[in-house]
């Protein structure tokens, strides 16, 4: 059994949200939450609500116990971009890629034996 939870049209780019989903892939949800709450990122305290999520989903929705949890995907696509533009000098303008994520974060129950 697995649950999940997903945060849709996140205001930060992936590239910046991969780099803290990295360091959480595949670890306990503790250990996961005490790894966020000390990263100096953005997206660290992003992560952590859909992480927070997942686990809520677990216990509510399919009567997982949360401390047998574990991070078994996580992943971050990339969502809609907003295009922006920014004066220049001499009448000129230029582009802003302002990027969306989509953050996926799946948990498991450990198996014992």
């Amino acid at each position: 059994m697995e649950a999940r939870a997903i945060a849709k049209e996140v205001r930060i780019s992936p590239r910046k949200a991969r780099q803290v989903i990295d360091l959480v892939r595949g670890k306990d949800v503790a250990e996961a939450i005490g790894i966020l709450r000390h990263t100096p990122k953005k997206a660290s305290k992003i992560i952590e609500k859909v992480l927070t999520s997942a686990v809520a989903n677990a216990e509510n929705n399919h009567g997982m116990i949360a401390d047998e949890l574990y991070i078994s995907k996580a992943y971050v696509d990339q969502g809609p971009t907003m295009k922006r533009y920014q004066p220049r000098a001499m009448g000129q303008a230029s582009p802003i890629n302002k990027r969306t994520s989509h953050i996926t974060i799946k948990v498991k129950e450990k198996k014992e034996g």
